[in-house]
C-alpha cells in the first residue's frame, strides 16, 4: 500500500474542499441555532425604542414586554386606503400614535420613532437612532436624551405655513415647531429635519384619507354640526349617508364652511 504524500497538490485541494465544507456547515448550524434568540432580540429592541419615544425608559427586557403589551393598542398593518401606518398607543387613557421613521445622516442610515397626541399636531416623545454618525456629534441624535426630549410640546404644522412646520435648525426662529440642530452636526441633524419632514407629510395624507373616506367620522361630523347639508347629486340628507363616499365627503366639507360661518 502506498504512502499518503501530504505534499502533492491534489491532496491540498481535496484537504481545503473538505475543510470549507465542515466550516461552512458549523456556521450554517451555530447561525440557525442563534436565529431565534437574534431575532427575538431585535423585536425586543424596537419595542424599547417604541417606548423611548413614549418617554418610557429605563426597563430590562421582560419590563418592556409587559409595558409595550400594555400601551400599544394594535401595530402598523393593511393596505390601500386601509392601511395604518401607526402604532396606536394609549398612555394614562389617552391616544397617542407612534409614527416609525427612516432617512439619511451623514455616514449612513437614521432611523427612529415619533409619537404624536390623539392631535395628530402635538409631539408627545421621539427616539433617534443610527447606522454610522460620528461619536460625539452625529451620534447625540441617540445618545442624548436631552436632545430628543426637546421635541416634546412640539407642533408639527403652523398656522400661514404650508406643509410640515417641524424641524431642527441651527437658529431657532419658532420655538412652536423648531429644535435646536445638535451642536457640530449639521448635515446629520439636516437629516434628522428631512426624515421627519418626509414621513409626517405621509401621515398627513394619511390622516385626511381617513377622514374623507370614513363614512362613520365624517357623516358623524356632518350630523354633528349639519343635519341639514345636502349632496348636491343625490339630494340626501349627510345624517343617512353612512354607506354613500361622495355624500360623506360632500358634508363633511359642508360641515366646515358652515362651522367656519358660524
Amino acid at each position: 500500500m502506498s504512502k499518503l504524500n501530504t505534499n502533492s497538490n491534489s491532496y491540498i485541494i481535496v484537504y481545503s474542499a473538505i475543510l470549507v465544507v465542515i466550516v461552512a456547515f458549523l456556521l450554517a448550524f451555530i447561525y440557525q441555532a442563534l436565529k431565534p434568540r437574534q431575532d427575538a432580540n431585535v423585536a425586543l429592541d424596537i419595542k424599547k425604542q417604541i417606548l423611548y419615544s413614549l418617554n418610557i425608559r429605563g426597563l430590562d427586557g421582560s419590563e418592556a414586554e409587559a409595558k409595550y403589551a400594555e400601551v400599544v393598542k394594535s401595530e402598523p398593518g393593511g393596505s390601500g386606503e386601509f392601511a395604518n401606518p401607526f402604532y396606536e398607543c394609549v398612555i394614562d387613557g389617552k391616544p397617542v400614535h407612534v409614527l416609525p421613521l427612516k432617512g439619511m445622516g451623514l455616514w449612513g442610515g437614521i432611523s427612529g420613532f415619533i409619537a404624536l397626541e390623539g392631535d395628530y399636531d402635538t409631539v408627545y416623545g421621539v427616539y433617534f437612532n443610527h447606522e454610522s454618525e460620528t461619536a460625539g456629534l452625529g451620534a447625540e441624535i441617540k445618545d442624548s436624551q436631552a436632545w430628543q426630549e426637546k421635541f416634546i410640546g412640539k407642533k408639527v404644522h403652523k398656522n400661514g405655513v404650508d406643509g410640515i412646520a417641524l424641524s431642527v435648525v441651527k437658529n431657532v426662529t419658532d420655538p412652536e415647531t423648531q429644535v435646536d440642530a445638535v451642536t457640530g452636526a449639521t448635515l446629520t441633524s439636516n437629516g434628522v429635519s428631512k426624515m421627519l419632514q418626509d414621513c409626517l407629510n405621509d401621515v398627513v395624507k394619511h390622516v385626511e384619507s381617513s377622514i374623507m373616506f370614513n363614512p362613520d367620522s365624517c357623516c358623524q361630523k356632518a350630523m354633528d354640526c349639519n343635519k341639514d347639508c345636502k349632496d348636491g347629486k343625490d339630494g340626501k340628507d349627510c345624517k343617512d349617508c353612512k354607506d354613500d363616499k361622495n355624500c360623506c365627503k360632500e358634508g363633511k366639507d359642508c360641515c366646515e364652511t358652515k362651522a367656519k360661518e358660524e
